[in-house]
């Protein structure tokens, strides 16, 4: 009779505490938070993002500690090929019928522009960590995007401007012909135009191109005292050493509105010494940045850029945010990450405006000489710290909807 009650009691223990554990994973849609990195894992952005973008997101949900409220956290990785019919269609299949919570990296910013729709549609989370055009928090801003590591007009405003300000008065442009290419080119004219230069002309080019000298040629033709090359990875390393084959950079100066770490480490401090631009990271700013960035090339073997660590940061953020949430629905979520302060290796007192892009300070940067160069990968000094009220578009300026004008 006793051995009856007290497995009567066990029963009714363990039915009163099933409710209690369903509730904690209940919270999350199907039981597991699913991150889809969505890259290039073999094209001219895969070196910037690619497979170095995956291992952060995985180091971020290891470090997190593989569960959260409960339920496991899984990485799914696919490569959109920088085409967006290709992100698009990879978008529909990950949200329907893998079930992916979040999207994040999607390099090429014709892919991230149709990504976006498409999360937005399925109430979603995007969290772009390589695309790079300011449309995504400006004219084409949801409320469900989280744009994290830098935009085109963050990087225009910064090495643009600047370098109008200390007397590059006349530019020309080379630009990709797609949506990245576009804006840079739009916010460096911008930048440059507000710090009383003017920009004499510009040529786009199809992409990814292969040659570049006819471009290279309008350029010096244009007898501009700055040629801006708004390309990026491959694209930008290949004009880069055209120009320097025609002698271009030895009589008028290349301005980078976009290079990468790994790009200066394929092409060596002797082809990049002395060239200016602005960067959201570098591995050897302080302890933090070392510290995470030893962890990351101890199995990357290469040290991160920008976009890689943005990858850590960011889906740490989007981690913690569902924690505290309290659940994976991607509103809450949202509003969550924008309540809270970003405080990490990354960023230091970031924060997520209403129009989803994350303010945080960028730095304007000079590649050294060889000779400067201490160890391998010391490749950078620090010019100048632009505070990120400075660094991004005001909110006065926005054209996203989302935005609330006083």
């Amino acid at each position: 009779m006793l051995s009856k009650k007290v497995l009567a009691a066990t029963v009714c223990g363990a039915f009163a505490a099933a409710p209690a554990a369903f509730a904690q994973t209940g919270k999350i849609s199907d039981g597991v938070v699913k991150i889809g990195v969505m890259t290039d894992l073999s094209g001219i952005y895969s070196d910037l993002a690619g497979p170095g973008s995956v291992l952060a997101a995985k180091m971020a949900v290891e470090d997190f500690g593989g569960k959260v409220l409960g339920a496991p956290i899984e990485v799914v990785t696919g490569d959109s090929q920088n085409k967006p019919d290709i992100a698009s269609s990879m978008a529909r299949r990950w949200l329907d019928q893998e079930k992916v919570d979040v999207i994040a990296d999607i390099p090429g910013s014709a892919a991230a522009l149709a990504v976006v729709k498409i999360v937005k549609d399925k109430n979603r989370v995007a969290l772009v960590s390589s695309g790079g055009t300011s449309r995504l928090t400006n004219e084409d801003c949801t409320d469900r995007t989280i744009h994290w590591a830098y935009d085109t007009y963050a990087l225009a405003n910064g090495t643009a401007r600047t370098l109008t300000q200390e007397g590059a008065k006349s530019w020309f442009f080379i630009t990709p012909d797609y949506a990245f290419g576009h804006s840079m080119e739009k916010d460096a004219s911008d930048a440059i135009k507000a710090a009383g230069g003017k920009v004499l002309g510009s040529v786009r080019h199809p992409f990814p191109g292969s040659d570049f000298s006819s471009y290279l040629l309008q350029a010096q033709a244009s007898g501009a005292q700055v040629i801006g090359l708004n390309n990026a990875g491959t694209d930008l390393t290949t004009t880069i050493k055209q120009a320097a084959e025609f002698g271009i950079s030895q009589k008028q100066r290349l301005a980078l509105m976009i290079i990468m770490l790994t790009d200066i480490h394929s092409m060596g401090l002797k082809a990049t010494q002395g060239m200016v631009y602005t960067d959201a990271f570098y591995w050897d700013l302080n302890d933090e940045t070392r510290a995470w960035s030893k962890r990351f090339f101890e199995r990357h073997k290469r040290m991160p850029t920008m976009i890689q660590a943005g990858m850590y940061s960011g889906v740490m953020h989007y981690l913690k945010a569902i924690k505290a949430a309290g659940t994976d629905e991607a509103g809450a979520v949202v509003t969550k990450m924008k309540a809270t302060p970003v405080n990490d290796f990354f960023a230091k007192n970031g924060k997520i405006r209403q129009d989803g892009r994350m303010v945080h300070d960028m730095y304007l940067m000079q590649v050294k000489k060889p000779e400067e160069s201490k160890q391998p990968w010391d490749y950078l000094k620090l010019l100048k710290v632009i505070p990120g009220e400075q660094a991004y578009l005001p909110l006065s300026k926005s054209l996203c909807p989302l935005v609330k004008k006083k």
